[in-house]
């Protein structure tokens, strides 16, 4: 059974009402993710509030978080208040399709539901959160290419098939793949994850590997403990 609640160096993620609990796709994500003082921030699909958090603890202070599930929204609610980056998160009860702002963002981010034909989970709110029947790749676009600066970022993390199909899909709406980071749970594993940055600007792609553990379980990779020290208690 999860636990209630997952502790970070700076801050405290309870999860109890959310759908999906804090994993390692977030926390991915959050860590790799560069952010400056200067950028407006959007978070899709924010779930327990993980990585605005870990974006506001990077610097960032502007950030608003977006969650259609109420609660899960009223969790991260909860989260982002208990936080000492209150006041640099704002966290709306809303879908992509209805969320409306009068302002666009410099950097978008999402760990979005991507179990396109796979079984899906009997418990209704953990399917609509972890399949894109709810968010597909097409609304996501949409959604991005609208609410993106012209000189903005938009970082995605997802399987390996569904990145390489997402890449495709995004070129379509002007959205190009210029940083690829490749992740792999074991050297001799398979790649699992593509953390994916978009800009509008086409340019040659730069790709970077990251192995989370050496062999035995919990034997983590010094890149991996680099990338994460700054949350994880343990490190």
């Amino acid at each position: 059974m999860s636990n209630n609640y997952f502790t970070f160096k700076q801050f405290t993620v309870y999860q109890d009402r959310c759908a999906f609990k804090v994993g390692t796709d977030g926390v991915l994500l959050g860590a790799y993710t560069h952010v400056s003082e200067e950028d407006r921030i959007l978070d899709i699909g924010t779930g327990t509030g993980l990585i605005a958090l870990m974006l506001a603890q990077k610097g960032a202070s502007e950030i608003t978080a977006i969650e259609p599930d109420i609660d899960s929204y009223e969790q991260a609610n909860q989260n982002v208040k208990g936080s000492k980056w209150s006041n640099r998160i704002r966290l709306d009860n809303s879908d992509l399709k209805s969320f409306k702002s009068g302002d666009k963002f410099s950097l978008i981010v999402t760990n979005p539901p991507y179990f396109i034909n796979s079984l899906k989970n009997p418990d209704m709110r953990k399917a609509l959160a972890r399949h894109s029947d709810s968010l597909s790749a097409t609304d996501l676009l949409i959604g991005v290419s609208d609410l993106l600066t012209y000189d903005g970022r938009f970082q995605i993390i997802l399987p390996y098939i569904e990145g390489n199909l997402f890449i495709a899909d995004a070129s379509v709406y002007g959205l190009y793949c210029n940083s690829i980071l490749k992740i792999r749970p074991l050297p001799t594993s398979d790649i699992r994850r593509l953390i994916l940055k978009f800009t509008r600007k086409r340019t040659s792609v730069k790709e970077k590997f990251l192995t989370i553990e050496r062999g035995a379980r919990h034997e983590f990779t010094e890149d991996y403990v680099e990338m994460t020290k700054d949350f994880y208690l343990n490190f």
